[in-house]
């Protein structure tokens, strides 16, 4: 199911030739290979975050997200605008399917979502937050309880997304991925 979006007026720089809509879909397999060297280009670019030396098997995973998209109910959504791939994460109907650490893969009740990332070039235009709240009426439609997601602190922008959308921290859900401390966060719905 595509769903329309209007980009929110006045925020952030947007070129002229960018039109004003794009589109929250499930990605295509041919899409799948881009995605995967957008979200390596957005992670290994944030300040303070491991980079690709670091945690090699992290950024592998990035780099082929589309075999996400081959578990049991999970989904890789992606927002375009024409041809243009403006950002995507991969949406997890079912806990088990969520692949992190600590405890989230035994939630019960509930959906998560994990590795949003938004093409720089994109930013300020609701892409993330789009991606977000389709991420959350998925979970409604399906009946489910909750929303659990994680971020790091290098990731100030989303978790301020998150917050202000109502996602409560969870420290019952925190982990360590290496030296890197993750933090869980939970939106009752």
């Amino acid at each position: 199911m595509n769903q329309h979006v209007p980009a929110e007026k006045g925020r952030g720089t947007v070129p002229p030739a960018v039109p004003d809509e794009f589109v929250i879909r499930d990605a295509r397999p041919e899409e799948h290979a881009a995605l995967g060297k957008l979200m390596v280009q957005v992670y290994s670019g944030l300040e303070g975050f491991p980079k690709p030396e670091e945690q090699p098997a992290y950024y592998e995973m990035l780099a082929g997200i589309g075999k996400l998209a081959l578990k049991p109910d999970t989904r890789l959504l992606v927002a375009v605008d024409g041809k243009a791939l403006l950002g995507g994460l991969v949406y997890f109907s079912d806990m088990a399917q969520y692949g992190s650490g600590g405890t989230a893969t035994q939630e019960r009740n509930a959906s998560g979502f994990r590795l949003l990332a938004v093409d720089p070039a994109a930013r300020g235009r609701g892409v993330g937050q789009a991606l977000m709240e389709r991420c959350i009426e998925l979970a409604k439609e399906r009946g489910q309880g909750h929303v659990i997601i994680h971020t790091t602190k290098a990731m100030q922008v989303a978790w301020r997304m998150y917050e202000k959308r109502g996602f409560q921290r969870s420290t019952d859900l925190d982990f360590m991925q290496g030296q890197l401390p993750v933090f869980g966060f939970r939106l009752q719905l």
